[in-house]
């Protein structure tokens, strides 16, 4: 399978490449600097140039880019997969957050996944609709990853505080990429959780203790905080769907 990844420049897409490459497949990145998302009759010769047997679209840009490629794939009956995010909740009510619950995000990243969340399942009823949470690396990736802001912010502050009032929807970004190709090789219709807290419900406060352990720094001086409040975990009723890897396959939880 040809694949056509949109966000390689960002956190989880190279993850993405990496493990459908693994697998067997082939990848063809979006390079915007030789395709520009904004100009759709560039985007269309593009799409009809690659041929692309499946598209996975993670990259941030403009909503009518999605509704876009998700239209193509529509007409074409190819897959289409998008990564949506937690953050499409807010905390009010509190989680944690099922398939089929209100959306009640009230920041602006979180209406704009909401904005492309429809638009993708009118072009494309059959897409898919991952929403994740925060991810992890197995290392601080320099980028968007939780273990990247945990170094950052005990550099700057010389402490982390954390919330034992938040449960983070979050997993580590190798396991989500796994979990995405199996959405691509066996797509399903409509909107998935990909949540590996969902069933063990670590509070922030327990997720950073965990990962001080490793693959975080011993060093790090993590303070207890209940300046955040929300159950934020993604659940998914359907025992269908694909589950990502959970956070005790990686990390132990730390009394």
């Amino acid at each position: 399978m040809k694949v056509l990844v949109t966000g390689t420049n960002g956190t989880l897409a190279p993850e993405l490449v990496a493990a459908l490459e693994a697998a067997g497949h082939a990848c063809v990145p979006w390079r915007r600097d030789a395709v520009d998302p904004n100009d759709e009759g560039a985007c269309a010769a593009f799409l009809d140039e690659v041929q692309p047997d499946a598209v996975a679209h993670l990259a941030l840009g403009a909503e009518r880019w999605a509704e876009q490629l998700a239209a193509w794939c529509a007409g074409r009956e190819r897959p289409f997969l998008y990564t949506s995010s937690a953050m499409v909740f807010g905390n009010e009510p509190q989680g944690p957050h099922r398939v089929g619950d209100e959306r009640s995000g009230t920041d602006d990243y979180g209406k704009y996944k909401a904005r492309c969340e429809d638009l993708i399942s009118a072009a494309c009823p059959g897409g898919t609709l991952a929403r994740i949470g925060w991810q992890i690396g197995l290392e601080a990736t320099g980028k968007n990853d939780m273990l990247t802001h945990l170094c950052a912010t005990h550099e700057r502050e010389g402490r982390i505080e954390a919330s034992t009032r938040w449960v983070p929807a979050c997993s580590f970004l190798v396991d989500t990429a796994a979990t995405l190709v199996e959405l691509l090789e066996r797509p399903v219709a409509g909107v998935v959780h990909l949540d590996a807290n969902a069933e063990s419900a670590w509070t922030f406060f327990q997720l950073v203790q965990a990962l001080r352990a490793g693959p975080g720094e011993e060093r790090w001086s993590v303070e207890p905080s209940e300046g955040y409040v929300h159950d934020q975990r993604l659940l998914d009723d359907d025992p269908s769907h694909p589950r990502v890897a959970p956070l005790s396959a990686r990390l132990s939880l730390q009394e």
